[in-house]
């Protein structure tokens, strides 16, 4: 019958039946909630995964993150700070002459051969803490590294007066005026340190510095004597006559040889030239005695280190006599 009729879609029909609304319980649901966000900012998302991952290849670059400790990016590793020993030989003979050094560095793709695995053993045995880094990384610090690297602590020189205070009399100081070899220095420091001198006394500038071919070439000596760096050797020579030492200096051209000094009992100190131009006329002028060592006419002069080590040998003969 027409009144009786239910318009059709007032109540959903189902298998189960017919089933009411929610009253408006639902209402919040059905509210808006904004834009759809991006992709990006999604958590979950591939998008805002690579987005993550592109933002902390960046901070890894600008280095504005505190990376694991003993590790660093792949070829970027940085280099130690003081001096570098590298190659498998340069390194070998460091760590046997117990060059203070603070960490040894090797490439992890390393062939292991005699050499290596002696330095290895040497590093453990001494304490060193061993670094394992990329092939990219040992070759950004040195390309012709050989894929090992010793770090040198750098070293800790004496003054002047340390030196002195401590010496025994009659003292023997040694001062270089622009020795510029850093073997002809550690060559010096052992044969000061085997002819009992108070120590050995350079310049700053324009000298050679203790580096890790000094020391090796100083064959440990460089542990037990004291070097000084000073400013203005003119000045430390007149300091070291304030305190009673005779100054005596070395060149090839004097008149007055080596045998004919007769102040070898003297508190001395002795300046050595440098390799070319020997003796600065400053200080050759401070000098209160320059002498030489007669040679052969065929020979145009001596090595510095030797003629050093024949002067120290010379004056402590002298000093043993009766």
């Amino acid at each position: 019958m027409a009144g009786n009729s239910k318009p059709r879609g007032a109540v959903r029909g189902s298998k189960k039946g017919p089933s009411s609304g929610s009253g408006g319980n639902n209402k919040r649901r059905l509210e808006g909630k904004g834009p759809t966000p991006k992709a990006e900012d999604r958590p979950y998302h591939a998008a805002a995964k690579r987005k993550k991952a592109a933002e902390k290849g960046t901070t890894k670059r600008t280095g504005t993150s505190s990376p694991r400790a003993g590790a660093s990016p792949r070829g970027r590793s940085e280099k130690p700070k003081g001096e570098i020993v590298s190659g498998r030989n340069a390194v070998l003979e460091a760590l046997r002459e117990n060059v203070p050094a603070t960490e040894l560095i090797v490439a992890r793709s390393i062939d292991v051969d005699d050499r290596v695995a002696e330095s290895l053993k040497l590093a453990l045995h001494h304490g060193l803490n061993i670094r394992e880094v990329h092939r990219a990384e040992i070759e950004n610090i040195n390309a012709n590294s050989q894929g090992i690297i010793l770090a040198i602590k750098p070293y800790q020189y004496s003054s002047f007066q340390e030196i002195a205070e401590r010496a025994s009399h009659p003292m023997m100081i040694i001062a270089l005026d622009g020795v510029t070899d850093p073997r002809n220095l550690g060559a010096i420091v052992r044969s000061a340190s085997a002819f009992g001198a108070a120590g050995v006394v350079m310049t700053e500038r324009r000298a050679a510095a203790m580096t890790a071919a000094a020391w090796k070439t100083s064959a440990g000596a460089a542990a037990r004597l004291r070097v000084a760096q000073v400013t203005n050797l003119a000045r430390t020579i007149e300091d070291a006559q304030k305190l009673g030492c005779f100054v005596v200096g070395l060149d090839g051209e004097s008149d007055v040889t080596l045998s004919e000094m007769k102040v070898a009992r003297e508190n001395l100190m002795i300046v050595v030239g440098s390799e070319g131009k020997g003796l600065s006329r400053l200080v050759r002028e401070k000098c209160d005695l320059v002498v030489s060592i007669p040679i052969m006419a065929t020979t145009e002069s001596l090595n510095a280190s030797v003629a050093t080590a024949i002067a120290m040998f010379w004056v402590d003969e002298q000093r043993r006599k009766k």
